[in-house]
């Protein structure tokens, strides 16, 4: 039987398979499996009930499923916070700043809006592990906690979200913005409500696009996966630079005056030297993904910073940052994760640092930018193969082999199952486009072959 949680909590087509339903049971069983342990044990010595926090970006389906997540929970004994519509990283902070028991976040992120999803966050406002996750699937076959009179939940509003989040944001700027002209794209979601509230507290001139939410428009050729629209403002208007969201805003993109775009791994190298000039980059260290450009660890090596490689997801970065208490990380897809500030990749936060880093130094996002050389980078997805046999195939391994001896020190391959579908990403960088595109032809070719 499939895993019910995938790599970012349950998502799945709203009112199909993520249904009213099954966002009731869900947050019933995580209500049995989070009130357990040492945490729940101090909350029980303090005679008060669990405390959770629930949020949701604004797709329309959101709303009947965060009405059942709520019900869900105050039907086990837990108290709930509801601070409405807020990006993913304003829910992780709340859970800390209130000291919640846990948190619920209702959104599919970048999805298009017939998609929803649920993502929980343990005390402390992190993701859940693995393992956590399971254990919560299991309970969806368990009897449910069912406390009557005075025992039940109360459901409340959380009245002062946003402008919790916002305080919190501009008091972790180094400097101010003022003189700096950004276009901030909303994705037509969660960030509608902060980001532009935020960069004008900080300084900047500001200009607006995707902040016009209906429920339905979330993502809609706007935002992180559309660079487009904001790239368009961007000159139309003159800007110094775009910062562009997602539908929950946990990632930042940008897009420089000329209209070059940003990607995380930049952003991750200007933020890194920028610290580590500081002496606020802990151990001159900074946590990426497989799936980072190969430019990035080589201009981090130039300036002295030593790079750790997880698996993709920025979960996987944020254990590694805790386990060493790190404090930068995140991916190419912009979940950038500061560590003193967010327990969780925020895009709004790394979107302020880094114009923070434009106003310190004078400099324009492009001459930021420069820090590192982007390697051209050949995604070639291989569908309808036996993906969990790739790393066991012999002809397929001797075929990375090849590749990786042509490329030498100059570029490297990477083929990773996908874990939710029958598919090999088969991904290959190297000095020059045309090679990257020949050695990920060639070994897509092979995967197919030999797996399909």
């Amino acid at each position: 039987m499939a895993r019910l949680f995938g790599t970012d909590g349950v998502r799945g087509l709203a009112n199909r398979e993520l249904t009213a339903n099954l966002a009731l049971s869900l947050a019933q069983a995580a209500a049995a499996v989070l009130t357990q342990g040492r945490h729940a044990e101090e909350v029980r010595t303090a005679h008060r009930r669990p405390v959770a926090v629930i949020a949701r970006d604004p797709r329309v389906s959101g709303e009947f499923l965060a009405a059942a997540v709520a019900a869900g929970l105050a039907s086990s004994g837990v108290d709930v916070q509801d601070a409405g519509v807020i990006p993913t990283p304003a829910l992780a902070y709340l859970i800390n700043s209130i000291r919640a028991d846990f948190g619920v976040m209702v959104s599919a992120s970048h999805n298009p809006a017939p998609d929803n999803g649920i993502k929980f966050f343990s005390f402390g406002g992190t993701k859940l592990p693995d393992l956590v996750e399971d254990r919560i699937e299991s309970f969806l076959h368990k009897p449910t906690l069912a406390p009557i009179g005075g025992d039940v939940g109360r459901i409340r509003r959380f009245a002062d979200a946003e402008d919790r989040y916002v305080v919190h944001l501009l008091g972790s700027l180094p400097n101010r913005l003022e003189g700096l002209h950004v276009v901030v794209d909303c994705a037509h979601g969660a960030a509608a409500g902060v980001a532009p509230d935020a960069f004008r507290g900080a300084g900047a001139r500001v200009t607006v696009v995707g902040a016009e939410p209906d429920g339905l428009n979330i993502n809609d050729g706007v935002g992180s996966t559309h660079l487009d629209h904001v790239r368009a403002a961007v000159l139309r208007h003159g800007a110094d630079v775009g910062i562009a969201h997602d539908g929950d805003a946990d990632r930042c993109l940008a897009v420089d005056a000329t209209g070059g775009v940003v990607d995380g791994d930049i952003i991750m190298a200007i933020l890194a030297v920028s610290m580590k000039e500081r002496g606020t980059l802990t151990n001159d260290t900074l946590v990426t993904t497989v799936m980072s450009n190969l430019g990035l660890k080589r201009a981090m090596a130039e300036h002295g910073i030593r790079v750790i490689e997880t698996r993709v997801g920025d979960r996987y970065v944020l254990e590694e940052l805790n386990e060493h208490g790190l404090a930068l990380g995140g991916e190419q897809s912009g979940h950038i994760i500061m560590a003193e500030y967010a327990t969780t990749g925020d895009g709004v936060l790394a979107g302020l640092h880094l114009v923070a880093e434009m106003a310190r130094t004078g400099k324009t996002l492009a001459e930021l930018a420069r820090v590192m050389r982007v390697y051209p980078q050949v995604l070639t997805n291989v569908r309808g193969v036996r993906h969990t046999q790739v790393h066991e195939s012999e002809v397929v391994s001797r075929a990375v082999v090849a590749a990786e001896a042509e490329l030498g020190d100059s570029g490297r391959v990477l083929l990773r199952p996908s874990g939710t579908e029958p598919m090999v990403r088969v991904m290959v960088e190297a000095s020059e486009q045309d090679v990257a595109e020949h050695h990920a032809a060639v070994l897509a070719d092979v995967v197919r072959a030999e797996l399909g």
